[in-house]
This record gives C-alpha cells, sequence and structure tokens, in this order.
C-alpha cells in the first residue's frame, strides 16, 4: 500500500495499538490454532460449526492485525497542541450559535475519536471545520440541514 493516507495518534494510542497488536500476534493468534485444532478433531468439516466459527475467529484475528500493522506504518504521533490556531491535538470550546451552551471537544485522528470522551475526529465536519481557526473565529458546518455557524471560545 504505498499510498496509505497518514493516521493521526497520540502516544497513549500508539502504546495501545502496540499492545493489541503484540498480544493478537501471541497469544490470541494460539488460543485461535488450539481451536482449530480441536474443532479439526471432531470429524467432518463440511458441518461442523465449532470449524466454522474457529474459521471466522481466525480471519478476524488476521483482519485486525492487517489493520494494526497498516495503523502504525502511516502513524504520526501528536501531542497536546498548545497554541492559537486549531489542529490536531488541540481542545476547542465552541458554541453553537444562538445557543448559549458550551461544548469542549479534542480534535484526535480518526482511529480516536469518540464523542462520548469528548473526541472529535480532524475528519468529521465540526472537527475539518475547526481545523486552522482560531479564538473568536466563526466556523461553518455543513449539515443535512444546512450550515450551522460555531464560535471558537477557547483553544488550548
Amino acid at each position: 500500500m504505498a499510498n496509505e493516507e497518514k493516521t493521526y495518534l497520540s502516544k497513549e494510542k500508539l502504546e495501545d495499538l502496540k499492545k493489541e497488536l503484540e498480544y493478537l500476534k501471541t497469544e490470541k493468534r494460539k488460543e485461535v490454532a488450539e481451536s482449530l485444532e480441536y474443532a479439526r478433531s471432531l470429524g467432518d468439516l463440511s458441518e461442523n460449526a465449532e470449524y466454522q466459527e474457529a474459521g471466522r475467529l481466525q480471519t478476524e484475528v488476521e483482519d485486525r492485525i492487517s489493520v494494526i500493522e497498516a495503523l502504525l506504518r502511516s502513524a504520526i504521533i501528536v501531542s497536546d497542541y498548545k497554541g492559537g490556531v486549531i489542529n490536531i491535538g488541540s481542545t476547542v470550546t465552541v458554541e453553537k450559535e444562538g445557543d448559549q451552551m458550551k461544548k469542549t471537544y479534542r480534535i484526535v485522528g480518526s482511529e480516536e475519536s469518540n464523542m462520548a470522551q469528548g473526541k472529535i475526529s480532524n475528519r468529521s465536519p465540526l472537527g475539518a471545520a475547526l481545523i486552522g481557526k482560531k479564538k473568536g473565529d466563526r466556523a461553518f458546518v455543513k449539515t443535512p440541514n444546512g450550515e450551522v455557524p460555531y464560535v471558537i471560545v477557547s483553544v488550548e
């Protein structure tokens, strides 16, 4: 994959992915191989649900290993971004125009986005609209119902 897109990861997420990869390559692969071996011992593979399930699990594990390896190859490590201009790693407080409710988000790479934790992807409509803006700027987010204006209250 010569033209893999860059993946923005925090140091913490990078370490989590490395640990998951190590677990999958060692313990999980061994576990799946043992399941396959046991299922083979049960006989007729064409009607063997255990064998089919173990095969499906093996495919999932190998697919996940491939995905993590690709992410690690294309990773760009970001740290908390300090500065006036919003970038990946910034923590931003915004207010939808006409709505007094402020919301704070951390801009992260798409692999780490998690709305419940207030982490939005730099590729999400809001994240993309905020990149490059400063405190006091307006950002317009395209939605199915038209553009929604946000005011940037603070950038950390």
